[in-house]
């Protein structure tokens, strides 16, 4: 894929000090200078397929995207101390939670689009359009097909269950995904219930909590748990590898969607929104939209193995030998209102 028409900035803190590191060799982001051709995305999200969809955006409107990479929090700050002569036009992040937290922040501005609110189903964004959801993950539970019989699953409140004591394995508690899960979880069955079922969990625990995603499938497949929660991304990508020990990992290990009899399996978004101080607003508009386009959503759904945000998308292979299930129908940006008290939830029932 060409990049002629894409610049691309990492940066990353050292102490106090920014590092920045230009690709592409192009003009650098200008910080106060308007222009229509330009369009400046701030994204937390690293994955390879996204330089499709800018590209693509580009070839079809004219627009030359320019992206500053880095975590959500870093480019919230950044977006912050920039003020009113920020570049940023747009932030793009992973997890409900992040846009939830970066609109606290002050740094969305909401959008009226009649394109974007028929498009997003109304559970997958910001009510007053501060942000919206582009593609979705699934949280599900992965086993060990040798040690557990998927009739023996059901829900996420049955893992506090004392007889997976010892058998589960998970990512810390400052994970944004994990925080989102136990948030919905207040969502619908409130603080005391949802507090009690944390600390039925923690109690299963096979190990303190360490690693990401991957690292959870690579325990329940080596043994030393029995099950993990992960985003449904995280095994397509072990699935479609053509590595020979990531194939050895994804045979050893299912895909389990809990509470299929109840409310649905949790399930989060990817997402974006219009700076507050945006010089092009209506690129910026514009390319929300294109996020909502059939052509950009098959890009989600086929190359970075995400369930498409848009009805009548169809998901990559893999996804599709997962199967079907029902989500949870809980307007996402819950899991931002109740992050802080599913934090302190956390933190009262020892998950590190």
């Amino acid at each position: 894929m060409s990049m002629n028409n894409i610049t691309r900035r990492a940066f990353l803190t050292v102490g106090t000090a920014w590092a920045l590191v230009a690709f592409g060799g192009l003009s650098p982001i200008q910080r106060s200078q308007a222009n229509p051709q330009v369009l400046n995305v701030y994204s937390a999200r690293h994955y390879d397929s996204d330089n499709q969809i800018y590209q693509s955006f580009t070839n079809k409107t004219g627009i030359k995207v320019n992206i500053v990479e880095g975590k959500a929090e870093e480019l919230v700050e950044r977006i912050k101390s920039e003020g009113a002569n920020s570049p940023a036009d747009i932030l793009i992040t992973v997890d409900a939670g992040n846009l939830w937290r970066a609109q606290q922040q002050g740094i969305f501005q909401p959008v009226s689009s009649a394109v974007l609110n028929q498009a997003i189903p109304a559970n997958l964004k910001e009510p007053n359009g501060n942000w919206f959801g582009f593609s979705k993950r699934a949280r599900v539970i992965v086993y060990n097909k040798a040690k557990i019989n998927p009739a023996q699953l059901s829900t996420y409140e049955d893992l506090a269950n004392p007889k997976w004591k010892g058998k589960v394995v998970v990512r810390s508690s400052n994970n944004i995904y994990n925080q989102s899960l136990v948030a919905a979880m207040m969502g619908q069955s409130g603080t005391a219930t949802t507090e009690n079922w944390v600390k039925g969990l923690v109690a299963n625990f096979a190990r303190p909590p360490e690693g990401n995603d991957v690292s959870q499938i690579k325990a329940v497949a080596a043994g030393a748990g029995q099950l993990t929660l992960a985003n449904t991304y995280y095994l397509a990508r072990l699935v479609a590898s053509q590595k020979p020990e990531d194939k050895a990992v994804a045979s050893k290990v299912g895909l389990f969607f809990p509470n299929q009899r109840a409310q649905g399996t949790h399930t989060n978004i990817s997402g974006a929104g219009v700076i507050k101080t945006a010089k092009n607003k209506a690129g910026a508009i514009k390319f929300l939209e294109y996020l909502a386009s059939p052509e950009a959503q098959k890009i989600f759904a086929q190359s970075a193995f995400e369930y498409p945000a848009v009805a009548g998308v169809s998901v990559s292979p893999v996804l599709a030998s997962f199967g079907t299930f029902k989500s949870d129908p809980m307007n996402v940006a819950a899991y931002g209102k109740f992050n802080s008290q599913a934090i302190q939830i956390m933190d009262r029932a020892g998950w590190k």
